[in-house]
């Protein structure tokens, strides 16, 4: 266990191009691949890492994640010195909530202080990637580094929503654009750019400098790692180093996803369903914990020739019951109930959904405990979703919202 190392993951995002799955919880709450939050993969990552001093750092609606991480993360032994930690913005230093990701370390110096850490991890809680944070650790420190920065090559259309650094023959930075419009080509790959990931290691004395100076800038300073202090540090010749991200998914090529829209964390979980997924859940070497609801197992219903419960190429989660209908390329959270002569596919159905009987549903996700009445359709005609106040995106993506009440349009 790294007990000089203390991993801080920030979950305070809302999520906004996510809206509506963000509507009632922040964006590391948004559950995935049917029992899962998307935050359970940096968790997972610190664990399978022995690191085990964790602080999540939350501020939009974070009911439900602090719910999830209660429920599904509090195996950690206190009394040894391992924890996963909530930490609610508590106004300690400013009377303002955080500004920027550099101001919520700020705002939180004093309890990194009680755990005296050598050095600090820094952690985005909405991505969804496997890593291993030990071995970056390592590399920090025989480099003698100030900060080491994750970074992997991005397409030039989607590093625009990124960092984007150049880096010398040695691995140091030397320039850092948060978020350019017009982002700088790796050299030789005119198609691709160096984007940082948004994992920061840090000397925790070097961060603690910084971090006071960035606050004594007031409004001049955005407050914030990626858009201020890590291009402050290149500007001033400080050693910042990058990191290129080794993955532990064990497939052909790297995997690391910012599920940041609709579209993105729709195409991202429907890969889960397909034959041979780029992402790994079965791997026992690198297991992704979370909280597991005590339901019974799935189970389908064959009752008539032509009233067959079944599923093909779908996930489907402990306590479902599929009951007469017919299931295609989609992903059943748990309690999820599916009446006869029903038929759903490529969708999302979160926790406790019931399609009724002869309902359609199509391209879809359905969030928690909507009821689908009988013979409801949603996502085969594009205009009555949007009539209804649904919100269908770009890919022709029904998005319906929690606890959404369909009666009135039945």
């Amino acid at each position: 266990m790294y007990r000089d190392v203390l991993a801080i993951v920030l979950a305070g995002g809302k999520g906004t191009r996510l809206d509506p799955l963000t509507r009632d919880r922040a964006k590391p709450g948004v559950p995935f691949g049917g029992v899962y939050r998307i935050i359970d993969f940096t968790l997972s990552n610190c664990i399978n890492s022995d690191i085990r001093r964790i602080l999540v750092l939350t501020q939009y609606k974070a009911t439900s994640l602090n719910r999830h991480i209660v429920q599904g993360w509090n195996f950690l032994c206190r009394e040894l010195d391992e924890y996963i930690e909530v930490i609610p913005p508590q106004q300690r230093i400013a009377e303002t909530w955080y500004k920027g990701t550099a101001d919520a370390i700020y705002q939180n110096i004093y309890t990194i202080e009680k755990a005296a850490p050598r050095d600090t991890i820094i952690l985005a809680g909405d991505h969804i990637y496997k890593m291993n944070y030990a071995r970056m650790i390592e590399f920090h420190r025989d480099q003698d580094a100030d900060v080491t920065v994750a970074c992997q090559p991005a397409p030039l259309a989607a590093a625009r929503d990124f960092g984007v650094m150049g880096v010398d023959d040695e691995g140091r930075i030397t320039s850092f654009l948060e978020k350019p419009q017009d982002p700088p080509s790796m050299p030789g790959h005119p198609d691709l750019a160096l984007a940082s990931m948004g994992i920061y290691v840090f000397n925790t004395e070097v961060m603690y400098d910084l971090l006071f100076q960035d606050a004594a800038l007031g409004e001049s300073s955005r407050h914030d790692f990626g858009k201020d202090v890590i291009p402050r540090m290149v500007e001033e010749g400080m050693r910042v180093l990058a990191y290129p991200f080794r993955d532990e998914n064990r497939k052909t090529s790297a995997y690391w996803r910012d599920v940041g829209t609709i579209d993105a964390y729709f195409h991202t979980s429907m890969d889960l369903v397909s034959v041979d997924p780029i992402l790994n859940l079965y791997d026992r070497d690198w297991p992704i914990h979370t909280h597991q609801p005590e339901f019974p197992p799935p189970k389908f219903i064959h009752t008539e020739a032509d009233r067959r419960g079944s599923a093909y190429n779908s996930v489907v989660c402990q306590g479902v019951i599929v009951s007469g209908g017919q299931v295609y390329g989609s992903i059943l959270s748990p309690g999820v109930r599916i009446h006869s002569y029903s038929l759903v596919e490529d969708s999302i159905l979160f926790d406790g959904v019931v399609v009724g009987r002869h309902a359609r549903v199509r391209r879809a996700i359905v969030d928690k405990h909507v009821q689908i009445p009988p013979g409801f359709s949603i996502g085969w005609d594009r205009e009555a979703d949007l009539a209804r106040g649904f919100t269908v995106t770009e890919d022709g993506v029904t998005v319906v919202s929690k606890d959404e009440d369909l009666e009135r349009f039945a």
